[in-house]
């Protein structure tokens, strides 16, 4: 197997399997449709109230439900979320990589340490400072055109 699909020796398809269950489940839950039936059940239960007389176990039906589904959907959404800040993460990487002039350092910050982390942003913030007040320092000067303001000043109006 080659690319995404390669796995470790001996590595069972488990992991696999919860991926693409926590995937479809994500896509699905996340639904129109899914949101519908949950505003269905949702008018059903208050509407059986009257039948139950509003009880103790009429009330618990809906508590322990939406408890279960929630606590299930965190490991769900989680999972899903993970994944899809893994592959931004590496595109982000490809890019930094690709670029001339980037610095490689970045393209391992989530294994920074917070310390780390905070000094680089405040490197940001001072680059950004000092971009700022040499602009406010320089005599106002006519934005660059735009490829479309170019392309539209060179070829002249057809009517």
């Amino acid at each position: 197997m080659n690319g995404p699909q390669r796995r470790k020796e001996g590595e069972s398809n488990r992991g696999e399997h919860f991926r693409r269950f926590a995937h479809g489940t994500s896509r699905v839950a996340g639904s129109p449709w899914t949101f519908a039936v949950a505003c269905l059940v949702i008018i059903g239960w208050a509407m059986t109230g009257p039948m139950f007389h509003y009880s103790d176990t009429w009330q618990l039906v809906i508590n322990t439900g939406t408890t279960i589904v929630t606590f299930l959907m965190v490991f769900l959404i989680q999972n899903t979320q993970n994944r899809d800040t893994r592959a931004m993460q590496l595109k982000l990487d490809e890019l930094i990589r690709a670029l001339k002039g980037a610095r490689n350092r970045l393209v391992d910050l989530e294994e920074m340490t917070d310390e780390e982390l905070d000094r680089l942003q405040e490197e940001f913030h001072r680059v950004a400072r000092a971009r700022e007040s040499r602009h406010k320092q320089r005599p106002e000067q006519k934005p660059k055109p735009s490829p479309r303001e170019v392309r539209e000043q060179a070829t002249p109006a057809i009517k």
